[in-house]
């Protein structure tokens, strides 16, 4: 049996880990399998001695997805130039990476909760760091890799990698990406999710921080704010006006790495409840202080279950 048919198993069983760590790195899912897609290419156009070379296949994959993935960072903030309005992250369900994470990782002191690592605050957050300093980030705080392997991904020393990973924690924690802990975030977004489906006025105000901000994305496809939501009062009646507007919205709890969040559900007459968004808080303190609104169909698709994704709106401005 040759190299070619001996090695399909080995590699085509990373495929999963392989996306999860793209996803966490990219931040939706279409650019990670784009990304993992890239990366076995580049291994099917080894020679069959190339790759009979390579000692870890594992290693191989995870150091070649990973700067695929930082050859796309690169290019991502002039991409989101062009997006269309806000630009957020694609939520996941909380069991779609599971197990391609290490469970008893190195330094735990400086790890991130492994549930927390496809958050849509932590990943917002990350939209932040520079490109070496996120893949240095999800290569140790959520792989574990050690610093002297990624450095040989980000093309630094070391200990210049080990400062990277150090910097990107550093934004993490003054941001306060995981919030709450979790009882108080589920609690909080289920109080939430009653005031604003019920139309609750007084209730949704009492637990929006002051500085509350609602951002919504739905990526010039669907109808979302085009800049951000601020205040208490703008954003309250953002929220209750999408309710009076569609009174067969409803909200259903579900779960990602966020912990509680509600999915948005419209009744459809024709076809069932359809799923039009999924709303993620940021909690502090007891109070909302980021309100997430995800309703580009695009980046629904894993809760959608195979459900045709409407083509894009026609640009402002054009017949």
């Amino acid at each position: 049996m040759d190299a070619t048919t001996t090695d399909i198993p080995e590699v085509q069983q990373e495929r999963r880990r392989l996306l999860s760590l793209a996803y966490r790195m990219l931040g939706t899912l279409a650019e990670a399998e784009d990304a993992v897609q890239e990366t076995y290419l580049r291994w099917y156009r080894m020679t069959e001695a190339e790759r009979a070379a390579v000692g870890n296949v594992q290693g191989w994959l995870t150091r070649v997805a990973s700067r695929v993935c930082l050859d796309v960072l690169a290019s991502a903030r002039h991409r989101r130039e062009r997006y269309v309005g806000e630009w957020l992250p694609e939520p996941v369900p909380a069991d779609l990476f599971l197990a391609t994470t290490p469970t008893a990782p190195p330094d735990p002191a400086d790890r991130i909760t492994l549930d927390e690592s496809v958050s849509t605050a932590l990943l917002v957050v990350m939209e932040a760091m520079t490109p070496a300093e996120r893949v240095a980030f999800v290569l140790h705080d959520v792989f574990g890799l050690p610093f002297a392997e990624i450095a040989a991904v980000v093309g630094r020393t070391p200990a210049a990698t080990r400062q990277l990973a150090s910097s990107a924690r550093r934004r993490v924690r003054g941001h306060d990406a995981l919030g709450a802990d979790r009882r108080e975030h589920d609690a909080v977004t289920r109080a939430f999710a009653r005031a604003a489906g019920t139309g609750d006025v007084d209730a949704l105000v009492a637990l929006l921080d002051p500085s509350v901000t609602l951002r919504s994305d739905g990526g010039g496809v669907v109808s979302a704010a085009r800049r951000p939501v601020l205040g208490v009062g703008n954003v309250a009646r953002f929220l209750l006006g999408v309710v009076r507007k569609h009174p067969g919205l409803r909200l259903v709890e579900e779960r990602t790495g966020d912990g509680v969040v509600h999915r948005v559900v419209a009744a459809d007459p024709t076809a069932g409840d359809q799923l039009v968004g999924l709303l993620t808080l940021r909690v502090r303190r007891g109070l909302v202080t980021d309100v997430w609104l995800q309703v580009n169909p695009h980046k629904l698709r894993t809760w959608t279950a195979g459900r045709p994704i409407p083509a894009p709106a026609t640009p402002e401005g054009t017949p």
